[in-house]
């Protein structure tokens, strides 16, 4: 069995804007796991920086990458995560 890359995963989902994800596809890709803990994964989001263009809040793809791996693994987000 092939292990899940999250990275690989993430980086090459197509969104709108290369510099990250808009609200409605981060609620897209999340539905693609039906067993993913979406509590950890909010949880590992609070406090991030993101960014806006135009009208569009953008999460940034490592961010998104920490999540998906906190909510899949049902689990906290390890101290050397945090950026």
């Amino acid at each position: 069995m092939q292990k899940f890359n999250v990275e690989k995963f993430i980086n090459n989902y197509p969104t709108k804007y290369k510099e990250g994800f808009t609200d409605a596809e981060v609620n897209e890709m999340v539905k693609k796991f039906p067993i993913i803990n979406i509590e950890k994964f909010n949880s590992t989001l609070t406090g991030i920086t993101c960014m806006k263009i135009n009208d569009d809040i953008l999460t940034y793809h490592c961010d998104l990458i920490t999540a998906l791996k906190c909510g899949l693994e049902n689990r906290d987000m390890f101290p050397h995560e945090w950026d």
